[in-house]
């Protein structure tokens, strides 16, 4: 009789324990992406304007509706039929057209202001979705696995702070530690869209709240910038280009790491990549 534990452990004992040359590059660039400032630094860049200038113009009490929006858009976004790609086009050219979307939709939220948000905001986060499980198609994700769709929605939450985090929480594996569990609880409400299971939807409203934590964040500070006098629609525009540009980096470098971890195995990909933090 077969022993299955056996097998599993004849498995781990064939597996890698060292990334090749080249798998080695493509963490080294995953890294990159992941670690690199975050998108109030990029806006900051771009605008010419801290960031903080924005958010000094935003109305009192919009931070609380910025997260409730952000809530509402997250939800769209993962009910969205985003997972049946098999006909859209890949790679780079289909970045291209999410970017053009998401571009548009911004000049909208852009010329209607922040009363734009909530129809702009669904949309713009729908067409990041669709280009987060586009990228995940090709680093060899199955898009009806439930692990890979809970991988696209935490996509969300990387790049970016929650307030409750401190100094040494912002890294890459961080957030996967702490979203680890609200992804687990949801994934079969990902799987199986059964609005009416009771057990599901507590656990998805809890996995898009504890994202919406940190997506919300990253939310404010584009609208902080789109609040800028003089930016307007076309200023709109570019931010939403930025903001989606981000999150396709955070997608890349998170589904190459899932894509060496299926390969190495978790252990050997997380010491390979802190090790790369010291050169």
């Amino acid at each position: 009789m077969h022993n299955v534990g056996m097998d599993q452990q004849e498995r781990k004992d064939s597996m890698d324990t060292s990334l090749n040359t080249a798998d080695l590059n493509d963490l080294r660039m995953a890294r990159q992406l992941l670690e690199n400032p975050g998108l109030a630094a990029r806006v900051t860049n771009l605008i010419g304007t801290p960031i903080e200038k924005g958010l000094d113009m935003l109305p009192a009490g919009w931070h609380g509706r910025i997260m409730d929006i952000t809530k509402v858009a997250l939800g769209k976004a993962a009910d969205a039929a985003i997972f049946t790609l098999g006909d859209a086009p890949g790679g780079d050219s289909a970045n291209r057209w999410h970017k053009w979307g998401a571009a548009l939709s911004g000049g909208v939220g852009g010329f209607f202001g922040l009363a734009g948000l909530a129809v702009e905001l669904p949309i713009s986060t729908t067409l990041m979705m669709r280009s987060i499980a586009a990228i995940a198609r090709s680093e060899g994700e199955p898009l009806q696995d439930v692990d890979t769709r809970a991988a696209c929605l935490m996509v969300f939450a990387l790049g970016g702070k929650a307030g409750a985090d401190d100094a040494t929480e912002s890294g890459y594996y961080a957030v996967r530690v702490a979203l680890a569990r609200a992804v687990g609880q949801a994934a079969d409400y990902l799987g199986t869209k059964v609005a009416a299971d009771k057990a599901a939807v507590p656990a998805m409203i809890r996995l898009i709240a504890v994202i919406a934590d940190r997506f919300g964040i990253q939310v404010t500070e584009k609208v902080a910038a789109q609040a800028v006098p003089a930016l307007g629609a076309a200023g709109g525009a570019l931010i939403n280009t930025l903001f989606i540009d981000h999150f396709q980096d955070m997608a890349r470098g998170h589904f190459i790491v899932r894509r060496l971890e299926r390969k190495y195995g978790d252990d050997v990909v997380h010491a390979a990549y802190l090790a790369l933090g010291g050169e």
